[in-house]
């Protein structure tokens, strides 16, 4: 995948990124007022919850723009980051929201709830999560054929606010029977799915921006350059990321006897190996001598 085509899918896929800020704002609004129009306190956190899902979106959006910008003076490996970056932002948003939807929960669930919600709550729960499996389901199909983990996170998302208002129906449904603690105690769970999301999201940003990389994809790599005519073996391997992109800085051994031309032609075979992964944009070859 060259430089050009990387751009342009990051193009691409900020049409996901703005789906899902438009179904959000939407979804969002929708529940507030109905949740609060038909007491149903499992729906609002649901749309408090979607509404932390704008801030994340259009933190993706951002991210995907600034990742657009070529490398410059001051980021000669580009601006790819920037999407990690704001994800990390965005993690911080949803965690102040989720904690603010646990307390808010808690307290009611300890006060003691005595009215059921109006059944109009369940059936906008449904409509929710139909209208957030169809923004799933056109944000994975963009992100595989964008190759985008951004988009793919966004689409994770997707479908976890899908569930999360299955939930909701649940607990508002079961609160007609007679049971109306249910449905903040809903509320409650919707708290702690917000909050675990914002702690995920913030460990995997979080990992990437230290430059931890899957050993699995190290592994994988190691192989395929061990394969490459010449090499006799791969003395250090490392890879970090850069947004949906990695850079790899690899070391090999080769044949004492090896001239600087055969050399080098070693270590252009590894880099074009390498570069055949569609995550890998940069390789770094450095070789010695086999002992």
């Amino acid at each position: 995948m060259d430089q050009q085509q990387r751009y342009d899918n990051l193009k691409l896929g900020e049409r996901g990124a703005i789906i899902s800020i438009l179904a959000y704002i939407g979804l969002s609004a929708l529940k507030l007022i109905v949740g609060n129009l038909s007491g149903s306190e499992a729906l609002r956190a649901d749309g408090l919850n979607n509404a932390t899902d704008i801030v994340a979106s259009i933190a993706v959006l951002i991210g995907l723009k600034l990742a657009q910008k070529p490398a410059d003076k001051d980021h000669p490996y580009g601006h790819w980051k920037s999407e990690t970056i704001a994800s990390l932002i965005a993690s911080f948003i949803m965690m102040a929201v989720g904690i603010e939807v646990l307390i808010n929960a808690v307290r009611i669930v300890f006060q003691g709830s005595e009215q059921s919600p109006d059944p109009i709550s369940a059936w906008t729960g449904v409509f929710c999560a139909a209208v957030m499996y169809g923004v799933f389901r056109y944000n994975k199909s963009l992100a595989i054929k964008t190759k985008s983990q951004a988009v793919m996170a966004a689409a994770k998302d997707n479908i976890s606010d899908a569930l999360v208002s299955i939930g909701t129906v649940i607990g508002i449904v079961g609160s007609q029977f007679k049971l109306p603690w249910l449905d903040p105690v809903t509320a409650v769970l919707i708290g702690l799915i917000i909050c675990k999301t914002a702690l995920d999201i913030f460990r995997e940003a979080s990992h990437h921006l230290s430059d931890g990389f899957d050993e699995t994809t190290i592994q994988k790599f190691r192989e395929k350059v061990k394969q490459v005519e010449g090499v006799e073996d791969v003395k250090q391997l490392r890879a970090r990321s850069y947004g949906s992109n990695a850079v790899v800085d690899v070391v090999l051994s080769i044949r004492t006897e090896a001239k600087f031309r055969e050399a080098h032609d070693i270590a252009t075979r590894v880099e074009d190996e390498l570069k055949k992964s569609a995550e890998v944009i940069e390789v770094h070859v450095h070789y010695e001598p086999a002992k």
